[in-house]
């Protein structure tokens, strides 16, 4: 199950830093969001507000049409599946039970339902011999197919990936795109950060361009790489196409 996100005039300020200034995001159900900005744009920064790591100054997030401020943050987060840039997995716990932590804790499967499920998700992308595995045994790329593997057993509505492949050797960062492209394709509801130009351009339905803390444009692939309207997002693709 899918669901559409809409994230409305959100502001937040940490510090003195006005980190984010009337942000305004849609993304519809089944359907791919790309971030991309120069570096200190905000936009790991929307992730954590979206998903109430970060609870916004202003502005309202709405999952499927319903606010998620008044949701319990614990309830949210099986909602929305987050993958980070660091994999974050337990170095003393296997692979398979990396995975089945969060179903067993906060979905209330047994220890064999639970490690089942970690089974499937792990055989979704392609790790399923390594499920008794240490993280400290497995490659970077590995690790972060783990971490995947680990959101999805939550079953959530809708994925965010925050610079998913920038911790990555750029050998391994081949297996993630596809293994993210594999979850577009089957109609994940998805936000990604990336520095990944290419992977922005073909596996997004919609691109979202921020600049110091604002939405600057918005539209389609095509419409982006190929007929920017502002100067500054032109200036962006220049130095990174």
């Amino acid at each position: 199950m899918s669901a559409s996100l809409t994230g409305t005039g959100l502001h937040l300020t940490l510090g003195r830093n006005h980190v984010l200034r009337g942000i305004d995001i849609h993304v519809d159900a089944g359907t791919t969001t790309t971030v991309i900005g120069p570096s200190g744009s905000g936009k790991s920064t929307l992730l954590r507000v979206l998903n109430r790591l970060h609870e916004p100054d202003r502005g309202d997030v709405l999952l499927d049409g319903e606010s998620v401020l008044r949701e319990d943050p614990d309830r949210l987060r099986q909602r929305i599946g987050m993958v980070f840039q660091h994999f974050n997995l337990f170095p003393h716990k296997t692979v398979a039970d990396n995975i089945a932590l969060g179903p067993r804790k906060l979905r209330g499967l047994s220890k064999d339902a639970a490690r089942a499920l970690a089974i499937e998700q792990l055989e979704i992308v392609g790790l399923a011999e390594k499920a008794d595995a240490r993280p400290a045994n497995l490659s970077g790329g590995q690790q972060q197919r783990v971490a995947i593997a680990r959101a999805l057993a939550m079953r959530p509505e809708i994925m965010f990936f925050d610079e998913a492949t920038s911790a990555l050797d750029p050998e391994l960062v081949k297996g993630v795109l596809a293994l993210m492209s594999e979850l577009a394709s089957g109609g994940m509801s998805m936000i990604v950060v990336t520095h990944e130009m290419g992977f922005a351009r073909s596996v997004s339905d919609n691109i979202v361009f921020m600049d110091r803390g604002q939405v600057v444009e918005t539209g389609t692939p095509d419409a982006l790489f190929e007929a920017a309207e502002t100067p500054r997002l032109r200036q962006f693709l220049s130095q990174v196409l």
